[in-house]
């Protein structure tokens, strides 16, 4: 197995499906738990109070919240989605030193940094949450940046997801964000979060294994090889390197979460694209945006992924 990628169940811990954080070597930013609500019961699933700032993402189905720490006590109902394909859904955001408890129906993803300043809880309904169609053509894909900075007040933490239609590419052209050079390039940790399914309005037999690819390749700051079919539930880490594309394979559709931050003192998402593919952004002025997108909610009949 690469030592940055992780199919799904590779990183069960507890109660957790999924859980990232500093005790893998040479990772000490980002952190990712995903949880499957349903299957903990009534009794919830917990998030420690700790030194670190957290969002809560419903992947699907809703999700309550009930929280207490930093001054601050309560409880917050998020309401989710069917699929991580039907668009944003309401988000919270947990400073440094909050508890909670976790309860609801479905599959819920908590992106967590490290931080030492105490924010206030946030909440992002999700008719207030950005909606960007990014690129063009076969590389138009759809972001919702509801934990970036133009979006949440946060120290560290960047998150935000993507949704990309069969046969588009994203996170392309290849880029990398792990050298600090002021207004150009900011150093951060990534995490891919992944999910797929068949593609929005079409039919597929039972047996259709639903898939995307993902790469990473090396960059001066350090060695990194990765060259993945991705689906539901696994993970990529990106501590430094050029990444990209991550690739909706025809007939499937490709979602990903990511989870940002760095030791940088601001917050911000710069980034350098390998100079070899940077041209290809040019060629966006002169398509039009795939007009599958955006995504919402789903209003096809029960059984179809949205």
């Amino acid at each position: 197995m690469n030592e940055w990628f992780f199919p799904r169940g590779t990183l069960a811990r507890g109660d957790w499906e999924t859980v990232v954080d500093d005790t893998f070597e040479g990772w000490q930013h980002t952190g990712l738990r995903i949880g499957d609500l349903g299957a903990a019961g009534s009794a919830g699933l917990t998030l420690e109070a700790e030194g670190v700032e957290r969002m809560v993402v419903p992947l699907s189905g809703d999700v309550r919240i009930a929280h207490e720490g930093a001054g601050s006590r309560g409880e917050i109902d998020l309401v989710g989605r069917r699929s991580v394909f039907d668009g944003p859904c309401d988000v919270a955001y947990l400073g440094v030193g909050v508890r909670a408890t976790l309860t609801g129906t479905g599959r819920v993803a908590v992106a967590e940094g490290p931080a030492t300043e105490p924010l206030d809880v946030q909440v992002l309904r999700a008719a207030d949450i950005p909606v960007e169609i990014r690129g063009a053509g076969r590389s138009t894909r759809q972001v919702h940046n509801h934990g970036t900075p133009a979006g949440l007040h946060a120290q560290k933490l960047i998150v935000c997801e993507v949704i990309t239609p069969a046969e588009n590419w994203s996170s392309y052209p290849a880029h990398k964000h792990d050298e600090s050079v002021l207004g150009t390039e900011s150093r951060l940790e990534e995490i891919y979060y992944f999910e797929s399914a068949v593609s929005r309005g079409v039919d597929a037999p039972a047996g259709a294994d639903p898939f995307g690819l993902f790469a990473t390749y090396s960059s001066p700051a350090g060695r990194i090889d990765v060259n993945a079919l991705v689906r539901t539930g696994d993970v990529a880490l990106v501590p430094f390197g050029y990444h990209g594309p991550a690739v909706a394979a025809p007939g499937y559709d490709l979602f990903y979460l990511n989870v940002m931050a760095g030791p940088d003192p601001e917050r911000v998402w710069n980034i350098s694209d390998d100079p070899r593919h940077a041209w290809v952004r040019e060629q966006w002025a002169t398509q039009q945006p795939d007009p599958r997108l955006p995504y919402t909610r789903a209003t096809t009949p029960e059984g179809q992924h949205r």
